[in-house]
This record gives structure tokens, sequence and C-alpha cells, in this order.
């Protein structure tokens, strides 16, 4: 019996040392009391005793003699890191360092700081971004016309673009100093969001000129002659930037870009002059077609040594007027029922000073970098604005039309079957409208979170697919049939547009997330391959041993909140959260345990498990989507009647992270360290659940009744007053639904107590009036809502030519008829 006990109790105080990470001193002093008290009471005893003792006295002289480790352990272990090291090409370099670590790498570190991440500031708008949101934003909004948009023009009024030029909504980032609107993050996010619940073709032509290309390029890396000439041009709408960076043959591969820039000398302006001659072939370049001025992007390449470096230079930006002689600005693309301007454009032997290079000379061959480091707005604002911008409007009109929409006398949004997928549209737009406000916030503090950018673009975008689906599934017939008054229709068609930019969703998942993040934000590998490129021992010796420690603690604290479920841990005191911070702490930890024992044990090749990647960025991302909702909630001042959405939320978020690292120990390689991890990771089974029944019930009814949450789920939307607007007359129709409901009530009574003869709704609504069951208020009251609701339901019809003349028509299959003649 004393010997089981001591067996528990040497246990328990590995488990402890390991849970607390404590240093090799601790451990040598804590395992050495604990043998003299085994020795002194004869637990240990004989032989057995002095080959414990031997192990231990041999163990601990290595870990805290630093010259003995050396020797003994860390060279040679030094030796083979350096020989499994995968070979990183430079853009993978320079994607590796762009940006900065935040939030993400507390969530790698196993122990999430969460008093840290609410103490982090709020996101507001300052007076003047609330004003121009108010005012030229709304009206943007109201002299766009989207039907006739994609379907007539297929591009935006004149008087639209000039308006927009006037407004300065393409110089919304752009320094005051140089005429621009000076925005925040979060200011233009906002914006961006508000234009995208009205038109796509609007949004996306004032996204780009703030988001990745030659605004923001110049703004961080161009030269002061560049900044003064260019930027206020910008600005104002004087020029319309694109930028080219995609190639027919190189797409999210850069360092398979074909085309190049060649360093030469050559005759300008009169005189022999330094620069570059380009040739290169872009495609799918938004407002391409109608740029004045070109960013493009290019290898560099100096074979003569002009600049005397290397001959292969990098990739390098630079701007070219698209009126300069050999640019050739091409035709256009017709994107998905988006009618913003996109198309290729190419050149060939095109000579550019060398003073066009952005940032001039001093930046040849630093393209990659300054790209990464400015991936972060299109990814952060753009995208993500652009997505809550249909969850709102999936929200909102889901929520609407469930409402008005009848069957079997009931709304259907009190169909069970309903309930789901609204119960989904609405929690699912709560998260995304978190995690976009919490990152545009991040780049307000000076953050540029390349890896919680990508999270934020591959979640957001992915989520607006699955919002949309779930809208067109409950509108049926009423979404797919195409017209001015179909709000649904050209959302849906244009959901892969955002999905396929800015890092198509497939590889962001598969490689960027986790694969950028592993190394980017883990505390010790970056400082484990730095050492191994400066070949320092030292700094080597102490990242891998705080590497090995690291790895033991998470083993440790996943199994101890495996077993217990976390309950204990330190939290945020709010007993509506309370345990889902604590939730999020274990699989934090655990997800540490996951990612280290992947690197240790896959090691190099891990990249190329690209599911398996996949699935570890599944958990890295679900534990900052959850983060970003549980700081939301705390932010709108915990707002009892939201729990429902955050709930939800969170629950499938736990959900997610449960079936993620299932299928991570599910399909490791190593089959020993598999069923090992499933014990430390998931002592007690798969425990987690789906979001409730209950839960959705709950969220749905936010979303069909006009309550302060819904109001707050859906604010910021472009929700005109005008019932002769679509989204006017639906939210016109659901109030007036919800304020009938009571007088149907009455003359359903009515009519189950015989009083009623009539059985055609108008006759019968007439017959109640007449016998005082209602008012004749009342039954205008209805005759309104009858009135609104037969237009919502409605849907656009065209005459079956949809359109085109007749005879026009028929003369085309004429000259069909005479062409086949000819042959």
């Amino acid at each position: 019996m004393a010997i089981l006990v001591c067996v528990i109790l040497a246990v328990a105080l590995i488990w402890a040392l390991a849970y607390h990470a404590v240093s090799a001193v601790i451990w040598s002093v804590a395992v050495g009391i604990a043998l003299v008290i085994a020795s002194a009471t004869d637990v240990l005893s004989g032989a057995m005793a002095g080959i414990v003792w031997l192990v231990f006295l041999a163990a601990a002289i290595v870990a805290n003699v630093k010259s003995l480790r050396h020797s003994l352990l860390t060279v040679p272990i030094f030796g083979l890191y350096k020989k499994v090291l995968p070979q990183m090409s430079q853009t993978e370099q320079e994607a590796l360092e762009a940006g900065t670590v935040w939030w993400d790498g507390d969530l790698f570190s196993g122990k999430p700081d969460w008093n840290k991440w609410l103490n982090v500031p709020k996101a507001k708008l300052t007076a003047e971004e609330k004003a121009f949101i108010d005012g030229p934003t709304n009206e943007l909004c109201s002299m766009i016309d989207e039907w006739k948009t994609t379907h007539e023009l297929h591009d935006l009024e004149p008087k639209v673009w000039q308006f927009i030029k006037d407004n300065g909504f393409l110089g919304m980032i752009i320094p005051k100093e140089y005429g621009g609107l000076g925005f925040s993050a979060y200011g233009h996010s906002q914006t961006v969001m508000k234009i995208s619940t009205r038109s796509a073709t609007a949004a996306v032509s004032v996204m780009v000129p703030n988001s990745l290309g030659p605004g923001e390029l110049l703004m961080h890396y161009g030269t002061k002659e560049q900044k003064d000439y260019y930027l206020p041009r910008l600005a104002t709408g004087l020029e319309i930037p694109c930028f080219a960076l995609t190639a027919p043959e190189a797409g999210s591969d850069a360092a398979s870009m074909p085309d190049v820039g060649v360093v030469c000398k050559q005759m300008w302006e009169g005189k022999e002059t330094l620069g570059l001659r380009v040739t290169w072939e872009k495609r799918y370049i938004t407002l391409g077609p109608i740029a004045t001025i070109l960013g493009l992007a290019f290898k560099c390449f100096d074979p003569d040594k002009i600049l005397g470096g290397e001959a292969e230079l990098g990739i390098t930006c630079a701007l070219i007027p698209t009126s300069h002689k050999g640019v050739n600005i091409g035709r256009r693309h017709m994107t998905l029922n988006a009618a913003f301007m996109n198309g290729p454009n190419h050149g060939k032997d095109v000579f550019i000073p060398m003073d066009w290079v952005i940032g001039g000379q001093p930046m040849v061959g630093q393209g990659w970098r300054m790209l990464m480091e400015c991936l972060a707005a299109g990814r952060s604002i753009s995208l993500p604005a652009q997505s809550i911008a249909a969850g709102k409007v999936a929200s909102f009109t889901s929520g609407a039309y469930s409402r008005v929409r009848q069957q079997f006398k009931m709304p259907i949004g009190k169909f069970e079957g309903i309930e789901e997928p609204l119960a989904r549209i609405g929690a699912t737009t709560y998260l995304i409208d978190a995690i976009r406000t919490i990152t545009a916030g991040a780049l307000d503090l000076g953050e540029k979170p390349s890896v919680l950018s990508a999270i934020s673009k591959y979640h957001a975008t992915e989520s607006m697919r699955h919002v949309l689906n779930d809208a067109m599934d409950i509108h049926g017939g009423k979404g797919i049939c195409m017209g001015p008054n179909n709000y649904l229709g050209r959302a849906y068609q244009q959901i892969p547009i955002a999905i396929t930019v800015e890092g198509a969703n497939i590889l962001t998942r598969s490689l960027i997330i986790f694969g950028q993040g592993a190394i980017r934000c883990h505390p010790w590998v970056l400082k484990e391959m730095k050492a191994a490129r400066e070949d320092s021992i030292d700094a080597f010796d102490e990242a891998f041993w705080g590497h090995i420690k690291f790895t033991i603690s998470n083993a440790a604290r996943a199994l101890w909140m495996g077993l217990t479920g976390a309950v204990g841990l330190p939290a945020p005191a709010c007993v509506d959260t309370k345990r889902f911070y604590q939730q999020m702490t274990r699989f934090s930890s655990a997800f540490a345990l996951l990612a280290d024992t992947s690197m240790f044990i896959i090691g190099g090749t891990l990249k190329r498990k690209e599911k398996l990647s996949a699935r570890l960025g599944d958990v890295l991302s679900n534990l900052y989507l959850a983060s970003c909702a549980l700081k939301f909630y705390d932010e709108r001042g915990q707002q009892k009647d939201e729990l429902p959405l955050l709930q939800w939320a969170l629950y499938d978020c736990s959900f997610k992270i449960q079936v993620a690292m299932d299928g991570i120990i599910a399909n490791f390689p190593n089959r020993p360290i598999a069923w090992i991890l499933r014990r430390l990771v998931f002592p007690k089974g798969l425990t987690l659940i789906q979001p409730s029944d209950e839960m959705g019930h709950e969220v749905a009814k936010i979303l069909i009744n006009p309550t302060a949450a819904r109001d707050r789920l859906i604010a910021g939307m472009y929700l005109p007053s005008d019932e002769r607007d679509i989204m006017g007359h639906l939210n016109a129709a659901m109030l007036a639904v919800i304020a009938v409901e009571p007088v149907e009530a009455k003359v359903r009574v009515a009519q189950r107590g015989g009083r009623l003869t009539q059985r055609a709704l108008e006759p019968m609504f007439e017959e109640a009036m007449k016998l005082s069951v209602i008012t004749e208020t009342e039954l205008a009251l209805w005759k309104r809502a009858r009135i609104l609701t037969k237009e919502v339901v409605a849907v656009d019809d065209f005459d079956k030519n949809f359109g085109l003349a007749v005879a026009q028509s028929e003369d085309w299959r004429h000259a069909d008829a005479q062409a086949m003649a000819a042959e």
C-alpha cells in the first residue's frame, strides 16, 4: 500500500512540475527531495535505490551543466536539425517574416491571457467617419440600382462614378495631407460594409484602390516625389489604380512568376537613363480596363551587374501609366454577374525609368516583402466587410421574409425546418461581425497580423457562402428568379469571387493558416530556425530545450483540463461566458500539444501533409473566432438579449475544434503517438455537442422579430425607408404583418365560433368589420399588410424573349441560315 501511495505521489509531483513548466533546477531539487524522502522511509532501497539515484544524478547534472548538455545532447541534435530543416525559398521566407504576431501568439502559447485580450482597445468610429457613413455613403447607396448596373449597363452609371471620385471614396486610406480622408481601418471597413449591402459592384470599385495596391504601397514605401505626385491624384480620382500580380501560370506561387524586368540603360526623353525593360502578361486585374496607373509586380534581373549586386534581384513593384508606350491594357473579363471592371493586361520589352519602381532603386527586389506586409488590409478589411454585408442582408431579408411568408396559416419562420437555417444565418453573422471588427481594430493599433488576417479572410468568405446558401434555401423560388426585386440573387452568384481573391481559400486553409502560423506565432520554432541559419549553438540550446519544456507542459495541461473540463481555471468574471473562456484555454493547450507533436514527429514534410495542416489550421481559426466573439460580446456591454447568438456561435466553434482535433489524431501517420495523443487530448472521449435545437429556436426568434438584438445584428447595413425600394418594402411588410397579427387572431376566433360565413379572405375580413369583430381601422391595416405581403412574395417576370424584339431574334436566325447556306 505504501508503495502504491508513493507511486501516486510521484506521478502527481511529475505532473505538477510539468504542468507549471518549471526550470531544470526546480525539477532537480523537487525530484531530489522526493528521492531523499523515499530513501529515508525505505520505500526506495537496495540496488533499485542505487540505480534510481545514479539515473537521477546523471540527468540532473546534464540538464543543469550547460557545457555537458551542449556536448552530450544539444550538438548532436543541432546537427540532425539542420539536416532535416526544409529548404525555404526567398518568397516563403519573406511571407513568414511579414506582418506581426498578435493574439495568435497567445493562442499558440497554450495559456491565453484573457484579461489582456479584453483590455485591447475597442474599435471606434471618429465623428468625421460616422458623418461620412451617414452622409455621402448613404447617398451613394441611394443612387445605385444594382439590377441596372449588373444587367443593363455592366458598369456603374457615370454619375455614380463621379460621385465616388468627388467624395473621396477612392482615397479613404490616403492621409489628409495628400487630400485623402485619412480613415481608420475600422472606418474603412464600416464604409465598405455599408456599400456592399447595396452593391457589390460599387463596393469592389471602392475597396480595391483602398486595399492592396498602388496607394497603400506608395504610403509605406514610395519616395517623397512619388507620394507628392500620385497620392493627391489617387485621392481625388484623377488617377484610377489597379495592381497586376496574377499571371496565367503563376497565381499563389509567386516564385514561378514568369514576368520579368531586366536592368538596362536606354535613351529616355533625350538622355541615357537607368531603368528596366519589362515583359509581362497578367489577368484577373480589378479596375484594369479603366485604370490610368498600373501597379506591376515582376521578377527583376541584372545580368550585366549594372547595379553591382546579384544577377537575380527578386520580385519588384513599379508604377506605370497605362498610356505609356507598350502597355496593352487589354479587354475585360466577365466576372459572374458582378459588373466591376476586371481584365487582363500585358506588355513586351517596355522600358521604364528606375524611378518608376515603388520606392526607387533601393526597393528593387523588395516587392514580395512589400506585398506581404501590406496584404493584411485586403484580408482584414475589404473581404470581411463584404462578407459581413452579405450576412447582415441575409439576416435581415431571411428573418423578414420568414415572418411575412405564410404556410398553413403560420409564418414559415416559426417552422422548425426554417428555424435551423435562420439560426445558422444569425449566429454566423454575429461571428463574422466579431472577427471583422476585432481584426480591423488591430490594424488601427499598429498591428499587421498576417496569420489572423488570413483566418479572417478565409472564414469570413466561407461563412458568407454558407449564410447565402441558407438564405436562398429559405426564399426558395423567390431567390432563384432574377430581376430588380431579387435582393439575394446577385450576392449568391458572386460568392466565388471573394473566395478566390486575396489568396484562394483552399490554399489559405491547406497551407497558409497553420503553415505560416506554426513558425511565425510559436514561442520557440522561429528561434530554432534562426539559430540554425546563424549556426548559433547557444541560441539553439535555449530554444530547443525551451520548446521541449513547453511541449511537456502542454501535454500535462491538456490531460488535466481534458479530465476536469477546465473547471476552476482563471477566467474573466462573467457568469454567462466564464465556461467558454475556460474551454478555449483547454483547447489552446491541446492545440499547442498537437502542433508541437506534429512538427516533432512529421518534421519538414508536414507542409506537404496539407489535410493535416488544414485541420490544425481549423483549430487555430476557431480558437480565434471564439476569442473574437467573446470580446465582441464584452465590448457591446454584455447585452443579455445577444446571448443566444453568442452561445450558438461558441458551441459551434467548440464542436468544430473537437472535430478537427479528432481528425488530426485519427489521421496522424504515427499510430502509437496518435494513441497517446488521444488519451491526452480526449481522456473522457468526444464530449462536446453541436448547438441545441433550443438555442437555434432563440436565435431564430431574434431574426423574425423587430428586437433590439436584431437591430444590433444588422446595424451598419443600408436600409432605405422608401417603400418603393424592395428592401424598404420588405421591412414595411414585416412590421405591417406583425401589427395585424392580433387582428387576424380576432377573425380566426370569430370564424371558429361560426360567426363568419365567408370563406375567401377579403370577404371574410369585410364581414368581420361589419359584425364589429374588427374595426374599420384594423381592416385598413390588414389590407395594407396584405398588399405589402403580395409584393414581397411576388417574383419578377419578363416577356418570353426577356425584352428582345421578336423581329430581332428572327433576324438572327435568318442570318444564321444564310451563313450555313453559304458554307
